[in-house]
């Protein structure tokens, strides 16, 4: 079994809760509000806009044995350069107002997973950072093309309120190969554990930033 295998096997059990949130299910059958809708990319934008500082940072505490690693750091750097733009974007043509989401707080839900992220690459092992990134493009990857289609069609949205879900949800499929490759050639027993450690704690916290759109049930570090 490949690490990437393994490694899906080990966090199937936090992916199946995070997929069985109602919220999900309901932005396939296109029963998301849009006032919803607009607090779900509030959300995103306070996360995304981590995400190349978040890449740079990882990079630069690799250790020279992962030089090969490193390299597609800088790769995904590029890929990921102006999402959060997007997500401006889309809130403005769904008539929010995008500079009080530029200059506003995320909610304790975001605030939380992005202060982990932020702890794994400075404290623990940089490495672990792969495991958001299985959860946030491996989620993408599953859904956001399918809820895009039933949001587009239930609230009546242009094409030009969906680009973060369906630019980013295609971008995804090429993204998650790329990253098996990449998650396969690791192969130090502690860099391993960092992955699958981060993978489960992130499939728990943004399990709470959808939580937080929808507010029903306890957070997973209520849970905890």
């Amino acid at each position: 079994m490949s690490f990437f295998e393994e490694l899906l096997k080990a966090t199937a059990r936090e992916r199946a809760d995070l997929e069985s949130l109602p919220l999900i299910a309901d932005a396939f059958a296109g029963r998301v509000t849009l006032e919803e809708y607009r607090r779900f990319l509030t959300q995103a934008y306070h996360h995304v806009k981590h995400t190349v500082p978040l890449l740079m940072a990882c990079g630069a505490r690799l250790p020279e044995r992962l030089e090969w690693l490193r390299e597609a750091v800088a790769e995904y750097i590029e890929e990921e350069q102006g999402h959060q733009e997007w997500i401006l974007d889309d809130l403005n043509t769904c008539g929010a107002d995008a500079g009080a989401v530029r200059h506003g707080r995320p909610a304790p839900a975001t605030e939380l997973m992005v202060a982990y992220a932020w702890d794994t690459v400075m404290r623990g092992n940089p490495v672990g950072f792969f495991g958001m990134v299985l959860v946030l493009e491996g989620t993408s990857k599953a859904l956001a093309l399918g809820a895009a289609a039933a949001l587009g069609r239930h609230l009546g949205l242009p094409r030009g309120a969906l680009r973060y879900l369906s630019s980013h949800g295609q971008l995804d499929q090429e993204h998650v190969d790329f990253y098996r490759t990449l998650i396969d050639r690791i192969e130090d027993p502690a860099d391993q554990a960092a992955v699958v450690h981060a993978a489960r704690m992130f499939y728990g916290l943004y399990a709470d930033v959808f939580r937080s759109v929808r507010p029903a049930t306890r957070s997973f570090a209520e849970a905890a």
